[in-house]
């Protein structure tokens, strides 16, 4: 019941994640971005532990097959759960048990992984792919587009209800973390018209963080 995928950003260094659900709040318990280590994702009948599981790992080390394989070893029911894993070098691991919920399956691209559960297509995995990898500008905007495909396909086999976008940089917060807990009608169209209102904001924050006499003023009520 959820289509993600994780990435790496050659560019900047930055990890990413977007994911979406027919149930709610989905990337509140899936969704995990650490700077400079890597991005995971912990779905199907989700156990919300083992996202930061892989994340540890790769930061002592692990590639990110390793640390899927690790997390799955740790894991007292791994048939139920499906894994995806990006480390800093842009290496990929993916895991999808044999109880993953209806049509289920994973696709490793450059510098991206996607998987999904209850699909409508087989084929939503790697066209979510493709499409980030034949995407141009912010990492952003490149998953976001990779979703896009993913529900040109049919997505998930129901209506979605839920999305969420968590990108992380340089700093130990999120670059970025836009979600939608629960929308009747496209979540992922929810979080790209978030994505447009934050991405020309979205330094002035990190700005705030370090130098906040250097902050812009957005004209808010309060705001000087």
């Amino acid at each position: 019941m959820t289509f993600s995928l994780v990435a790496l950003c050659e560019e900047t260094g930055q990890f990413g994640m977007a994911i979406s659900s027919s149930s709610p709040a989905v990337a509140a318990r899936c969704a995990n971005a650490r700077a400079g280590v890597g991005a995971a994702a912990s779905q199907n009948v989700t156990n919300p532990g083992l996202g930061p599981l892989m994340l540890d790992g790769m930061a002592r080390g692990l590639s990110a097959e390793e640390a899927v394989a690790a997390a799955v070893k740790a894991e007292a029911y791994p048939e139920y759960r499906q894994l995806l894993c990006i480390d800093r070098q842009g290496r990929t691991g993916v895991w999808s048990g044999e109880k993953a919920l209806g049509v289920w399956g994973a696709a490793e691209g450059r510098c991206v992984a996607a998987g999904g559960n209850l699909l409508a297509d087989p084929g939503v995995p790697l066209a979510m792919v493709r499409a980030f990898e034949g995407a141009k500008g912010h990492l952003g905007h490149r998953l976001l587009i990779a979703m896009r495909a993913a529900l040109a396909l049919g997505g998930e086999a129901g209506p979605v209800h839920s999305a969420g976008l968590l990108i992380v940089g340089e700093h130990p917060w999120p670059l970025a973390e836009l979600r939608c807990d629960w929308e009747e009608g496209d979540p992922i169209a929810h979080i790209s018209r978030a994505w447009e209102v934050y991405r020309p904001q979205m330094a002035a924050y990190q700005t705030r963080a370090l130098d906040p006499r250097a902050a812009p003023s957005y004209g808010v009520p309060g705001d000087k």
